[in-house]
């Protein structure tokens, strides 16, 4: 059976480049513990999300927490969207919180700040995703970092300001700008006033591009949509 990097080496035979609005990474010395909220539950992977979170939503009401300094103060740079995290799916469930030793350490946390930047986000999907896929924390975010450089994000800044935006418009914006993904492997979380909050990649057992479930897919096409831009 391939490694989880070497079936995502096959699924990408080339590569594009993921926005980077910009960010200049600090220097990270402590990485927070993580503590599970949750029992550990080992069932089969069929498939995999990637989730891809809009920062400027994200960080609406957060602009002076200290715990969110590096994505939400503007000190490390601007964000677009960003990795929330990299997660195995079950049938019916989803594995977490798999026993593992393995500790991301400072450096692990530095290298990927500018995709997920949070340590403590890192931190935590490591435990409760990445354990259940990977031995070493340091392939789980090799295989996410392989995965988030290979998108070609749309200027949803400029897809923003257009009239009667819907979800089905954002996840065919992605799907666009993407040869190889279809809307329908694109999942659109709306919060509750109808703000953009994540893109979520739906991706098969051999890490390529399948149709999301329902619970994945999330708003329908024709769901009135919003993207805050920060201002």
């Amino acid at each position: 059976m391939p490694s989880v990097l070497a079936l995502v080496a096959l699924a990408l035979p080339s590569l594009a480049h993921a926005q980077a609005y910009q960010c200049r990474a600090p220097n990270v010395s402590t990485v927070p513990q993580i503590s599970p909220d949750n029992r550990p539950r080992s069932v089969p992977t069929t498939g995999y999300t990637m989730a891809l979170s809009w920062s400027p939503e994200f960080c609406r009401t957060r602009e002076g927490s200290r715990c969110h300094a590096v994505q939400c103060s503007g000190d490390s740079g601007s964000f677009g969207l960003v990795v929330h995290g990299l997660w195995p799916q079950g049938a019916r469930s989803w594995p977490q919180w798999c026993p593992s030793t393995a500790r991301v350490t400072p450096r692990i946390a530095r290298e990927n700040l500018c995709m997920m930047p949070s340590t403590r986000l890192i931190a935590r999907q490591w435990a409760k995703h990445g354990s259940c896929m990977t031995k070493r924390p340091e392939t789980y975010f090799a295989v996410t970092r392989v995965l988030w450089e290979s998108y070609r994000i749309p200027d949803y800044d400029r897809i923003s300001r257009e009239d009667g935006l819907t979800a089905g418009r954002i996840r065919q914006a992605f799907a666009d700008a993407n040869p190889g993904w279809s809307a329908a492997q694109i999942g659109v979380k709306l919060n509750e006033r109808g703000w953009l909050e994540e893109l979520r990649l739906c991706y098969g057992p051999r890490f390529r591009p399948t149709r999301c479930d329902d619970r994945r897919y999330g708003a329908g096409d024709n769901a009135s949509a919003k993207i805050w831009r920060g201002l």
